[in-house]
C-alpha cells in the first residue's frame, strides 16, 4: 500500500526540513514514556519506537526550542499509546470499556496543568503522563494555547467514543460524517497547538479567527489525516471491523470497490493540497511575522507526514 501511495499522492510543494536534535530527543522521550508507565512489555516498546515519533515531530517542528522539540515527541507519544489500545489492544472495542478511562483523563484535563495539584494517581499512567503534558504546556507561559490545546484534548478523547460505538456496531459513516470526526479523532490539532507553542512568534487573536484562517487550519488538518489513511490503509483493512479509514468510508457510501476507493481517496487529498496550496499564498502575502510563522508550521507538518508515513513501519 506504501507503494500505491506514493504513486498517488502528490508531493506537497514545501520544502522538507528536520530538527537536529531529533535523535537525541527520541532517547529522551523514550526514558518519559518508560518513566510513566505508559508501555509495559518488551512488544509495545518495539512497536513504539517503531512509529519514530521524534521523527514526526522533527520535521513538524524544525525550527523550535530543544524543549518545544520534547513537548511535541513526548505529546505524539501519548497519542499514539491512547490510539494503540484503543484501536490494538481491545480498550476501543466499545463506549462501555472506553468511558471510565476517558472520564478520568477528562477530569486531568480539567486541572489545566495546575502544578500545585496533586499527581492524579487515580487516572493511571495514561492521566499521569497527560497532566504532566499540560503541566509543561502551562509552564510555556501562553494560557490561550493552553486553553485551546486543553480543548481540543477533549474533543479528541470524546471522539474516541464515536469511534468505539461504530465498532461495536460495525458501522461504517459515511464519508461527510468521517471527514468532519476525523479532524478529532486524529489527534492532529493538539499536534499543531504545541507546535505553535514551540515558535516565538504568534498570531494576533483577531488573525486567528478570521474566516480564511480557521478554513486553511482544517484543510490542514484534513491533508495530515487523509495522507495518513491511504498510507496505513494496507494495515487497516485486515482489522476487523475497522471503519476509521477514508478509503473505507467512500467504499461504503459509494460502493465502489478497494481499487477505485484508494484512486478517490488519493483524488480528494491532490484536489485539497492544490486548493491547500492557492489559499496559502493568498495569506502569505503581505503577511506579518505571526502569521508568516502560523503557515510556516502548516506547511512543515503537511510535508512532515509524507515524509514520515514514506518510511514509518507504523503502518506497515
Amino acid at each position: 500500500m506504501r507503494d500505491f501511495a506514493l504513486s498517488a499522492l502528490h508531493e506537497p510543494p514545501f520544502p522538507s526540513r528536520c530538527h537536529p536534535a531529533a535523535d537525541e530527543v527520541a532517547a529522551q522521550s523514550v526514558a518519559w514514556v518508560r518513566g510513566f508507565g505508559l508501555v509495559k512489555n518488551q512488544s509495545g516498546l518495539l512497536r513504539l519506537a517503531g512509529a519514530h515519533a521524534s521523527e514526526l515531530a522533527g520535521r513538524a517542528c524544525p525550527e523550535a526550542s530543544p524543549a518545544g522539540l520534547r513537548l511535541l515527541t513526548d505529546l505524539i507519544n501519548w497519542l499514539f499509546v491512547v490510539d494503540d489500545a484503543c484501536d490494538d489492544d481491545g480498550l476501543g472495542a466499545a463506549p462501555t470499556l472506553l468511558a471510565p478511562t476517558l472520564a478520568a483523563l477528562l477530569g486531568v484535563l480539567d486541572r489545566h496543568g495546575d502544578p500545585d495539584a496533586p499527581a492524579p494517581t487515580d487516572a493511571g499512567p495514561m492521566g499521569l503522563a497527560l497532566h504532566d503534558l499540560c503541566r509543561r504546556a502551562r509552564g510555556r507561559g501562553r494560557p490561550a494555547h493552553l486553553m485551546r490545546l486543553v480543548s481540543q484534548l477533549r474533543e479528541y478523547l470524546l471522539a474516541l467514543l464515536w469511534e468505539a460505538a461504530n465498532r461495536e456496531r460495525q458501522r461504517v459513516p459515511g464519508v461527510a460524517e468521517y471527514v468532519q470526526m476525523r479532524r478529532h479523532t486524529g489527534g492532529v490539532r493538539p499536534s499543531f497547538t504545541v507546535t505553535d507553542l514551540a515558535r516565538p512568534s504568534l498570531l494576533r487573536p483577531d488573525q486567528r479567527a478570521t474566516p480564511a484562517l480557521t478554513a486553511l487550519d482544517a484543510l490542514a488538518t484534513d491533508l495530515v489525516c487523509w495522507c495518513n489513511d491511504v498510507f496505513s490503509y494496507g494495515k487497516e483493512r485486515g482489522v476487523t471491523p475497522e471503519a476509521h479509514n477514508l478509503v473505507t468510508t467512500i467504499a461504503g457510501e459509494t460502493g465502489q470497490d478497494e481499487s477505485a476507493a484508494l484512486n478517490a481517496a488519493a483524488s480528494r487529498f491532490n484536489a485539497a493540497l492544490a486548493s491547500y496550496a492557492e489559499r496559502d499564498a493568498a495569506l502569505s502575502a503581505g503577511a506579518d511575522e505571526g502569521m508568516r510563522a502560523f503557515l510556516d508550521t502548516r506547511r512543515d507538518w503537511i510535508r512532515a507526514t509524507y515524509d514520515w508515513s514514506r518510511a514509518a513501519s507504523r503502518y506497515a
